[in-house]
């Protein structure tokens, strides 16, 4: 037995479908409905993170490099799209009980489909799936947000949102969980100097919540002055602009010489690697969350042989998004100067070029624009 709400009843939707590199299509496409255990949600928000940016330029992370033996990851024709929320329309048979929500309910899915099978399921690091389903790269099992309604897995891992987070904090809330668990990552200390290369949307979360972990010196780095501004309302100490100030000298000051405790890496860019090897002191700690472009190049020496590093990586969101609707319900972290531009779904193809460029911090795709939301 399935249970739908009164607007469930069209049978077509728009979506983005991905069809492969610069090959994305507004299309009209049949609409989900609920199998067992599923769930239907009427897409809230969905928004566009650099690794869209990436996968729909063609990356060869998401697009294999047979040069290499690496295959690809994306599987089209898909929905893009995994930063998404909405509200629950249809339930398939005991989906209420398996998923604890409710028809008309505020709901999120975690971005991965996890296996609940695998080595890493097993031992409780789902984030690290061999299967690896993630919402927006593989068609049929886990189409994404970029789309008017979107159809829960059985699999999926459900989140409810109370009504008291705002529409555009209710939108960073899968962003938000990747900062929470690259900064628990860093094992901030009280005494410890962090530096977060990258001030876009991650970069920004990520400072919200180290603040949180009352670190004695707070640097955020960056190229864009107008996002340096926003990372001191974000409760950064110290901002670096690289192209024009001298950072390695700048933290060195703070440090006594010896460079930060902590350094995160964010911007996706080569250089943001080499430039955190640099700062970092001996024995500190070195998280990487980026997801690149293309390959970067470090001298392996200065990790072992120099400085001894602790060298962590950050993938996903771990156990982090019961925190993270927590953090935006007590008012903790704010979407606030974040969330920088809004288009409609017929939009996207504006709004991912204004996402891959430096002219926006979050953007969101609204399937439902014009509507009250």
């Amino acid at each position: 037995m399935q249970n739908t709400l009164p607007d469930a009843a069209d049978t077509n939707m728009l979506a983005v479908v991905c069809h492969g590199p610069r090959d994305y299509r507004l299309e009209r496409v049949a609409r989900p409905q609920a199998g067992p255990r599923e769930l239907v949600i009427r897409v809230a928000s969905c928004g566009i993170c650099a690794g869209d940016c990436k996968c729909w330029a063609g990356a060869p992370r998401f697009w294999g490099d047979p040069e290499k033996g690496r295959p690809a990851y994306v599987r089209p024709p898909v929905i893009a799209g995994h930063e998404f929320w909405g509200h629950v329309v249809q339930v398939g048979e005991g989906a209420q009980e398996h998923h604890g929500v409710q028809l008309g309910d505020r709901v999120i899915a975690e971005q991965i489909v996890p296996c609940h099978a695998c080595r890493y399921c097993r031992t409780g690091f789902r984030w690290m799936c061999e299967v690896h389903d993630v919402y927006g790269f593989q068609g049929q099992v886990a189409d994404g947000g970029m789309a008017e309604y979107m159809r829960l897995s059985a699999r999926a891992v459900v989140h409810r949102i109370p009504e008291s987070v705002a529409f555009e904090d209710a939108a960073i809330t899968e962003p938000l969980s990747c900062a929470i668990h690259a900064v628990n990552r860093g094992d901030i200390q009280l005494d410890d100097v962090v530096v977060i290369a990258g001030a876009g949307t991650l970069g920004l979360l990520m400072a919200q919540v180290a603040r949180l972990k009352t670190p004695r010196r707070l640097v955020v780095m960056d190229l864009s002055d107008q996002r340096l501004a926003l990372a001191r309302r974000c409760g950064a100490d110290v901002t670096i602009n690289p192209a024009r100030e001298d950072a390695r000298a700048i933290v060195h000051a703070l440090t006594d010489g010896y460079g930060c405790d902590v350094y995160i890496e964010t911007t996706g860019a080569p250089s943001g690697v080499t430039q955190g090897l640099d700062l970092v002191r001996k024995l500190g700690r070195f998280v990487e969350f980026s997801v690149f472009g293309r390959e970067t190049t470090v001298d392996w020496s200065i990790i072992g042989e120099e400085k001894e590093l602790d060298l962590r990586g950050a993938h996903l969101s771990a156990h982090c998004y019961p925190i993270a609707i927590d953090l935006l319900a007590r008012g903790l972290v704010t979407s606030e100067g974040i969330v920088t531009h809004r288009y409609a779904l017929s939009e996207w193809e504006s709004a991912i070029r204004v996402a891959d460029s430096m002219d926006s911090v979050k953007v969101l795709l609204l399937p439902h624009a014009g509507e009250a939301r």
